[in-house]
């Protein structure tokens, strides 16, 4: 039996939504966890580092890391630093980060590579 498609991400991230209006278009069912407010799993987000990598997990373009002062942003130089701030400050990831039916995962929203992985 395969896995439902889990989405993580925030509720009112452009992106997330994208990507949740794209799953719906698609007919592909999948359990959206919201990490602002249902929190983030410490466990969870180590199973992201180990699969993704932490530079690919860190939003470095988004409003939460442009506001954060510039000793905080020099500070985060690997995976225990960035980890870190994950946890304290969930809003840094990149989204949506996403657990496919096969056990695979992804961040961000791209079309194309979605698409390969139907």
């Amino acid at each position: 039996m395969q896995r439902m498609i889990e989405l993580y991400g925030i509720s009112n991230c452009e992106t997330v939504k994208k990507a949740r209006a794209w799953l719906q278009a698609h007919g592909l069912a999948h359990r959206f966890h919201d990490f602002k407010k249902e929190g983030l799993d410490p466990a969870c987000l180590d199973v992201w580092l180990a699969a993704l990598g932490w530079e690919a997990l860190l939003n470095r373009r988004g409003t939460t890391w442009r506001q954060l002062d510039d000793a905080t942003r020099a500070g985060i130089t690997d995976a225990a630093s960035a980890r870190a701030l994950m946890l304290a400050r969930p809003s840094v990831i990149r989204r949506p980060v996403v657990q496919w039916a096969d056990a695979s995962y992804s961040v961000g929203f791209d079309e194309l590579d979605w698409q390969r992985r139907l």
